[in-house]
């Protein structure tokens, strides 16, 4: 008979040694700001093309322009301000995934206050005195080596590209069909997120279907889901089919 035998620890700690470590410097292009090149402080949006910026920066930056500062798109006409929404799930996880960098933050907030004779805001958390408590904290905010998927991303999206009608053309394919995001975003958010990622033509129109449903605009997803049922649920993803058409001319 022969001796070797399988050993379920030895098999155990070869799975943990394969798992993928994700270096941080990966996620820079989703967690940095593209006006100060830092993490993101105050995640703020623009609603026309969903880049995102400290909002300090995005804020100083449309007192000078009116258009989005990575992609060039038209925020508004005249108040692009009124284009912009704090995204506060976003600034949760660049919190998670940076050590230290929120209290880093509060810390020189406090400071702020302090050197100025100024009340500390309630909103603003007070940073703890003492090195002990600060070590016993940075150890216990030591990032894990396998970035884990936020809990506020509850709804899990196949996006299904079912053609363009003729006379689209030059459009990229969409590599991403597989994405994961909040209950609360819209079938907007959707929208744009396929134009940008295909890079599409602003002549183009994007209908957006859930099983025999025409979506619109204004729907969130969870609204979708809760409607529509589980008809439109394959193995636990919510699936959108989506084509390409040119507007309707309205007659004269």
């Amino acid at each position: 008979m022969s001796s070797n035998q399988f050993d379920p620890r030895s098999h155990e700690e070869s799975a943990s040694d394969s798992e993928e470590e994700l270096p941080l410097s990966q996620f820079f292009p989703y967690i940095r700001c593209g006006l100060c090149c830092g993490f993101l402080i105050d995640a703020t949006t623009i609603t026309e093309c969903l880049h995102t910026f400290c909002k300090s920066c995005i804020v100083k930056y449309f007192f000078s322009s009116n258009r989005c500062p990575t992609c060039s798109v038209l925020v508004h006409q005249t108040q692009p301000l009124y284009n912009i929404r704090p995204d506060r799930q976003l600034q949760d996880i660049v919190y998670k995934m940076v050590p230290f960098l929120e209290e880093s933050e509060n810390e020189q907030m406090c400071n702020f206050y302090r050197e100025r004779g100024l009340e500390v805001p309630k909103t603003v958390a007070v940073p703890p005195s003492g090195p002990a408590v600060l070590k016993r904290q940075r150890k216990e905010s030591l990032p894990q080596p396998v970035f884990t998927v936020p809990p506020e991303l509850d709804v899990s999206l196949l996006l299904d590209f079912v053609g363009a009608e003729k006379g689209i053309s030059n459009y990229k394919p969409l590599e991403r069909r597989y994405i994961r995001v909040s209950g609360d975003a819209t079938i907007r958010h959707v929208e744009l997120f396929i134009r940008r990622k295909m890079e599409l033509s602003s002549a183009c129109q994007v209908d957006v279907v859930c099983g025999d449903h025409l979506l619109d605009h204004c729907q969130s997803l969870k609204d979708v889901q809760n409607s529509v049922g589980q008809d439109a649920l394959e193995d636990g993803l919510l699936v959108l089919h989506f084509g390409l058409v040119l507007p309707s001319q309205s007659s004269t």
